[in-house]
């Protein structure tokens, strides 16, 4: 397989490979799945609340505090 990016991305990405210190193809085939879960879960998400209605708020939250995403966030 053979991709091209832009100047600017490719370097970025270069970078980004060498702070995780993985190389490039390791580091893309990450990237690939984490958007392949991504897409999976809005897909699956989308799906639920047209069956079941929209997520509220507090649903929300309690994902979010389950997942340990709000303190992730917080700490950004």
């Amino acid at each position: 397989m053979s991709i091209s990016l832009a100047d600017e991305l490719g370097g970025a990405v270069r970078e980004a490979a060498h702070k995780s210190k993985v190389g490039l193809s390791t580091w893309l085939a990450q990237a690939a799945a984490a958007k392949l879960r991504s897409e999976a879960l809005s897909e699956f998400l989308d799906t639920w609340e047209r069956v079941h209605g929209p997520l509220t708020s507090d649903e929300l939250v309690r994902a979010e505090h389950e997942l340990g995403l709000r303190a992730q966030v917080e700490a950004a």
